[in-house]
C-alpha cells in the first residue's frame, strides 16, 4: 500500500521534463523580445470602400458649399454712390431760385424801361450775397397785368412793380394784391448807360426790403443742411436765426394732403349744433383755394358733449395750455388715409386765457404740429351760429397758415409764392440728403440687405431731385421735389433693409461655429488619414518595385 501511494504521489508530484530540440533552446526563449501581435493586412477592396466613404462626405461638402453660399448670400442691388453722395455734398445741383419781377412801366419808353431793369438788375446782382436766391426782372406788356384789378395775370410772378410819375421816389406795397406802387420823378429815370440812377437805386433797395424774409428763410435751410462747410453759404444773422428756427420747428412737415378736423366740445348737454360748414364756405375756404397749387384739404367735423377738458380753472396760465387739451377722453381724429391730421377745437365755457397784463386775456393758442384751440363763451341758445363762428374760423386760418410755414409779411398772394419756393427748396435738400445718408449706410454695413425696391428708388428720386433743379421757384418743380422726398424716404426706410442693421457678423459666427466644429473635425481627420494611407500604400509599392 505504501509503495504503490509513494509512486502514485511521485507521479503527480513530479512532471516530466519537455523534450529539448536544441542544446541552446532555453537561452534563445529567454533572450527573445515580446512583440505586440500585428492586425492583419488590409485588403485593398477594403481600402478603396473606405477611400469612396470619404471621398463621398467631401463631395457632398464641395458641391453643397457653392449653393450654401448662394442661397444666403444677402443681395445688395447696385447703387450709384458717387451720384448719392454728389447730391448730398451740393455737387449735382446748384440750386438757385429765381424770384420773377414785373415791371410795369406804361409812361416809359420801351428803351427806357429796357435800360431801367439792366441797371436795376446789376445793382441786385452786386449787392446779393447768396447766390441761391436770385430776383429776376422781366417787362410785363398791358396783356400781362390787370390794371384795374391791381394784379398780375401772369400766376408765376411773384411781384409786380407798377411805376408811375410823380413829384418824388415813393413806393407803395399794396396789401391784398402782389403789387408794388413806385412813384418816380422824371429826373430820376436813369440816362442811357451802364450808370445807377436813384430810381434804380431805390427799386433795388425796395425789392430787397420785401423779399427780405424769403432771402433770410432759403439762406437758414442752406445753412444748416448736410453740405460741406465749404460749400454752404453765409446764414442769416444770429438772432434771425434762432427765430426761424423756432418758427420751422412750429410749423408742420410738408405734405401734399391734409387732414383738417374741426371739433366742438361742451362741458354740458348743449349747444349741441353749429353751423361748421357755412362758417368753413365763408372765411377759410377762399384761404384753401389759393392753397390749392401748393396742398389739398380734407376735412370732417364732430360735436362732443361733456367734454372735461384737462385743466378747469376760470383763467388758464401758459402753465395750463399744455394740458389743457384732454387727449385721454377726447376722441381727436388720427391721421386718415397717411395724410398729417391738423386738429381744430372750439370749447364752449367760461374759460380765458391769462397774458402778461392782469387785465387783459387772450382766447386761443397755437399748439405747435399740432393744431389750435379756441375758447368760446356760451352762446345764448343750444345752436353756435355762423356769426359766432366767424372769429375762431379767421383765427384757425391764421393758425393754418403759421403751420404750414408760410412766411409773415407782404400780402398773401405773395405770401404763398414765397412758400413754394420755401418749400420746394426744403424738400430739396431733404431729399439729398436722405440719398447722402443711404449711400454712407450702404458703404458703412457691407453685410446690410439692398433689395432692388430700393434701388427703383433711389433711380425715382434722382430723376425727379433733376428735374426739381431745373424747375425751381414754381409749382412743377415744388411736385418734383415732393415725389424726390417721398422716393428717397421710402428707400431709406426700407423694412428689410432696415432689419438688417443691428445684425452683426459675431451672430453669424455663433450660429455656425457649433455647426462646423462636430461636423468638420471629423471629415478633416478622415481625409489626413486616408492621404496618409495612401502615402504609405505608395511608398511600400516603391520598396518592392
Amino acid at each position: 500500500m505504501s509503495s504503490s501511494s509513494e509512486n502514485r504521489h511521485d507521479g503527480t508530484a513530479q512532471q516530466p521534463a519537455p523534450v529539448s530540440l536544441s542544446g541552446d533552446s532555453q537561452t534563445s526563449g529567454a533572450s527573445r523580445p515580446s512583440t505586440l501581435k500585428q492586425p492583419p493586412p488590409e485588403k485593398p477592396e477594403d481600402m478603396q470602400r473606405r477611400s469612396f466613404i470619404v471621398a463621398s462626405f467631401w463631395f457632398i461638402v464641395l458641391l453643397g458649399l457653392p449653393i450654401w453660399w448662394k442661397t444666403t448670400t444677402i443681395y445688395r442691388a447696385e447703387l450709384p454712390l458717387s451720384q448719392m453722395v454728389d447730391w448730398a455734398d451740393g455737387k449735382a445741383c446748384n440750386p438757385v431760385l429765381p424770384v420773377r419781377i414785373g415791371i410795369d412801366a406804361p409812361a416809359l419808353r420801351d428803351d427806357e424801361v429796357q435800360n431801367l431793369v439792366q441797371i436795376t438788375e446789376q445793382t441786385l446782382d452786386a449787392t446779393n450775397d447768396f447766390s441761391g436766391h436770385r430776383l429776376q426782372l422781366e417787362i410785363s406788356t398791358s396783356a400781362d397785368v390787370d390794371r384795374t384789378a391791381n394784379q398780375a395775370r401772369d400766376p408765376n410772378l411773384a411781384l409786380t412793380v407798377r411805376l408811375s410819375p410823380g413829384e418824388s421816389v415813393a413806393s407803395l406795397l399794396h396789401t391784398h394784391a402782389p403789387v408794388l406802387e413806385i412813384t418816380y420823378s422824371p429826373n430820376s429815370i436813369p440816362a442811357s448807360g451802364a450808370v445807377p440812377s436813384e430810381l434804380t437805386t431805390y427799386l433795388a433797395t425796395q425789392l430787397r426790403e420785401v423779399f427780405a424774409e424769403e432771402r433770410d428763410v432759403i439762406s437758414h435751410l442752406f445753412a444748416t443742411s448736410t453740405m460741406p462747410s465749404e460749400r454752404r453759404p453765409r446764414g442769416p444773422s444770429q438772432d434771425v436765426a434762432s427765430s426761424l428756427s423756432k418758427r420751422m420747428t412750429r410749423s408742420l412737415k410738408y405734405s401734399r394732403t391734409y387732414h383738417l378736423t374741426f371739433s366742438l366740445f361742451t362741458s354740458g348737454p348743449v349747444p349741441s349744433s353749429w353751423d361748421i360748414d357755412a362758417a368753413i364756405n365763408e372765411y377759410m375756404k377762399p384761404i384753401l383755394n389759393m392753397l390749392g397749387p401748393i396742398h389739398n384739404f380734407t376735412i370732417d367735423t364732430q360735436v362732443q358733449l361733456y367734454a372735461i377738458p384737462g385743466v378747469q380753472s376760470q383763467v388758464l396760465s401758459k402753465e395750463d395750455l399744455s394740458s389743457f387739451i384732454n387727449a385721454a377722453e377726447w376722441p381727436l381724429s388720427p391721421s386718415i388715409g397717411g395724410a398729417p391730421t391738423v386738429n381744430f377745437i372750439v370749447f364752449i365755457g367760461n374759460q380765458t386765457i391769462g397774458s402778461v397784463s392782469e387785465t387783459s386775456t387772450s382766447q386761443s393758442w397755437l399748439i405747435p404740429q399740432w393744431g389750435s384751440a379756441y375758447l368760446l363763451p356760451p352762446p345764448p341758445t343750444d345752436h353756435v351760429s355762423t356769426e359766432l363762428l366767424k372769429q375762431p374760423i379767421l383765427t384757425f386760418t391764421s393758425h393754418l397758415l403759421s403751420l404750414l410755414g408760410t412766411p409773415q409779411s407782404g400780402p398773401l398772394p405773395m405770401r404763398l409764392s414765397t412758400l413754394t419756393r420755401i418749400r420746394s427748396a426744403d424738400l430739396l435738400l431733404r431729399a439729398s440728403s436722405s440719398l447722402g445718408s443711404l449711400a454712407r449706410l450702404s458703404l458703412a454695413l457691407p453685410s446690410i440687405s439692398i433689395p432692388s425696391s430700393v434701388a427703383d428708388g433711389v433711380a425715382k428720386s434722382m430723376h425727379h431731385l433733376q428735374l426739381a433743379c431745373s424747375h425751381l421757384g414754381g409749382t412743377v418743380g415744388l411736385e418734383h421735389a415732393r415725389i424726390a422726398e417721398v422716393e428717397a424716404e421710402r428707400a431709406f426706410f426700407e423694412k428689410s433693409m432696415v432689419g438688417q442693421l443691428y445684425f452683426p457678423d459675431e451672430h453669424k459666427v455663433a450660429v455656425y461655429l457649433p455647426l462646423l466644429g462636430p461636423v468638420g473635425v471629423p471629415l478633416v481627420i478622415g481625409l489626413l488619414n486616408q492621404v496618409k494611407a495612401w502615402r504609405n500604400a505608395r511608398r511600400e509599392k516603391a520598396k518592392k518595385a
